[in-house]
């Protein structure tokens, strides 16, 4: 589904995001991609999704090269995905309807396609009796499953999901994650970034690591747990570390 090939990724203005990154994420895998701010994150997700290329080594998605897509070709991959964004990116002067219909008409997708679609996802979601609010009119984790309806309004196989529980409550972030297995379990692969490490260990996930730039760490169940503290710059011992790939501590210390 998703495959890194010996990826690194360093910016024009010299900061080493990636380094010799190598990993393998299968259809239909649910994984939570954690750690400090600056480690990383962002750029192994732009890289996915075509914002950013690789430096060197290769990136396979769905059997298709990225290296190899023409720039005409981009969108295209770009239909696979869902992406659920932190800071919700809404389009202010439009309703909810409008706001996840904008993602089908995007795509031309039929007006009748979209008047049965769009009220079945924001039912999914827990908002069909919103659709005609304005996202003013809305509450945070209001807002983000707004959000999260967009990003599965068409189907995607993979759903990208960038600290969708950073601006919701408690209660609010365990319901998006909630929702988000119940939509891998109907098959899509998702992909959770996120520095609540408390939902990591709550639901029992695939857990990738990132920091410095490397894989520090690949639980395939969860039984592995990843301390961070906002007070560190990274992570402290895993309670069982045979089982952690190790590295080189030779990684470049990237900014907040």
């Amino acid at each position: 589904m998703i495959d890194f090939e010996n990826v690194s990724k360093t910016y024009s203005n010299g900061t080493h995001a990636l380094h010799d990154v190598t990993l393998h994420i299968n259809k239909g895998e649910f994984v939570f991609i954690v750690g400090p701010s600056g480690a990383g994150k962002s750029t192994f997700l732009k890289l996915i999704m075509h914002e950013e290329t690789p430096t060197s080594g290769e990136i396979v998605i769905n059997g298709k090269k990225t290296s190899k897509l023409k720039r005409r070709e981009v969108p295209y991959l770009r239909r696979h995905m869902g992406i659920v964004f932190q800071d919700f990116r809404l389009i202010e002067k439009m309703n909810v309807f409008d706001n996840v219909a904008f993602a089908m008409r995007a795509v031309g997708e039929r007006t009748a396609t979209i008047k049965k679609r769009v009220p079945y996802v924001l039912d999914l979601v827990g908002l069909k009796d919103k659709m005609r609010d304005k996202p003013s009119e809305l509450s945070g984790g209001e807002q983000q499953r707004v959000s999260l309806a967009r990003a599965l309004v068409n189907n995607p196989e993979i759903i990208i999901a960038d600290e969708p529980t950073g601006n919701v409550d408690p209660e609010m972030s365990h319901e998006i994650i909630e929702l988000l297995s119940e939509i891998n379990a109907k098959g899509t692969t998702v992909l959770v970034v996120t520095h609540e490490h408390e939902l990591v260990r709550e639901f029992h996930h695939r857990v990738i690591t990132i920091d410095h730039g490397k894989v520090i760490g690949d639980t395939k169940d969860n039984s592995v747990g990843a301390h961070y503290s906002d007070d560190y710059d990274g992570y402290y011992d895993y309670e069982d570390y045979d089982d952690v790939p190790q590295y080189p501590d030779n990684a470049v210390v990237l900014p907040d």
